[in-house]
């Protein structure tokens, strides 16, 4: 893994102080917190903003998760672009959260933190942007949780918007959604867990590992599983045939995947973004998924994942579809990958490829734009 990027500066926006914040599920928070980074300079145009937006464990630091991205062979150019990103609300990097303190009751909302949806992500980053300067993106960006929000950009905010790119991001199938359920009954199950208010060095963590090795199993492919792990005996010398207790390796590297995990997420903030991500359709307030596509006047790059079964390539082809019937200037393109979901973090390079393409046609309408005609 390469150096993270680090940003110009991190910094907190804070609104709603003086009127609620309204989220879609009929809840609201006051205020509301949104921790973000910047990378590279705004220009005096304030039109070479790029939006980031994360994924499910993700945080504002794009350049410590992404940072191949960054770079002569990313996609992000900071001599040309400046990149921001926001951490979304219900997270536990910065932003108003679980953890958070409830001024109501003087507690931290646990348990008690209301539903947040995807739209109330973009609606809060677009608060951000005004509060940057910024009126226009020259893209927005995302994979997972964070492609749904490079969609939902392009459909809420139509005219802020000249490219949207989501890779791997779908509304998720049946089987996502029950893998999702699996993973918040693990949490709640946790006798740590009480309701969600449960205190620090107290915390969930069995079921919060639990629930992380469940999603790690979604996020990548039989394929790289039997290339890496095959039935191999756990590499600290444990035989599975003498114990019940001990593993194959794959046990090893998933119990050890969910053991890591503990140490930086918040288990209420799990809840809170799981559902969130169970919740997300494009189409939602609209009347139907046509009238929603039909706004969007970005230009549009979906890509899929070859192995990718938790968002399959084949929906992410079938949305760009349905988008070109409605009049969307949309390309699909797939990235090959044998790492699953996560193709869009471990593939960088090739993803790096894919995307460039697109941010090149848009330098090169804007220069063709500025030139003098003759």
């Amino acid at each position: 893994m390469p150096e993270p990027i680090l940003p110009i500066y991190e910094d907190d926006f804070v609104f709603a102080e003086d009127e609620p914040f309204a989220l879609e599920s009929g809840g609201s928070l006051q205020p509301v917190r949104l921790r973000y980074a910047v990378y590279g300079k705004l220009n005096e145009k304030s039109d070479n903003a790029i939006l980031v937006c994360h994924a499910l464990s993700g945080s504002a630091r794009a350049g410590d998760w992404w940072p191949q991205l960054f770079g002569e062979d990313g996609v992000f150019d900071l001599s040309r672009d400046c990149i921001v990103c926001a951490n979304i609300i219900g997270s536990c990097y910065g932003s108003t959260g679980p953890q958070t303190i409830n001024p109501a009751t003087s507690k931290p909302f646990g348990a008690s933190f209301p539903l947040v949806t995807v739209r109330d992500w973009v609606r809060s980053q677009a608060l951000l942007l005004d509060h940057l300067g910024i009126e226009k993106l020259r893209a927005v960006i995302g994979g997972s949780i964070g492609g749904m929000q490079a969609i939902q950009w392009a459909i809420d905010y139509p005219d802020r918007v000249e490219r949207s790119i989501a890779v791997g991001a779908v509304p998720l199938t049946a089987m996502g959604l029950a893998l999702n359920h699996l993973q918040r009954l693990a949490i709640t199950n946790d006798a740590n867990w009480r309701n969600g208010e449960y205190e620090a060095g107290l915390e969930p963590n069995g079921g919060l590992a639990l629930a992380r090795a469940m999603a790690m199993i979604s996020y990548k492919s039989e394929k790289l599983f039997a290339e890496r792990f095959a039935r191999k005996p756990n590499r600290n010398g444990e035989d599975p045939l003498r114990s019940l207790n001990e593993r194959y390796d794959i046990g090893g590297y998933l119990d050890h995947q969910g053991e890591i995990f503990t140490r930086r997420f918040d288990a209420n903030s799990y809840l809170i973004i799981t559902k969130a991500m169970d919740n997300f359709h494009h189409a939602n307030g609209y009347q139907s998924e046509h009238e929603a596509l039909r706004r969007i006047e970005a230009r549009v790059l979906l890509v899929g994942i070859s192995s990718d079964w938790l968002f399959p390539a084949e929906e992410v082809n079938a949305i760009s579809e349905r988008m070109r019937e409605a009049g969307v200037d949309v390309e699909y393109a797939e990235l090959q990958s044998s790492h699953g979901h996560d193709g869009f973090l471990a593939e960088p390079q090739a993803l790096s490829l894919i995307v460039r393409r697109i941010l090149s046609d848009a330098d090169d309408a804007a220069q063709l734009a500025s030139q003098p005609s003759r």
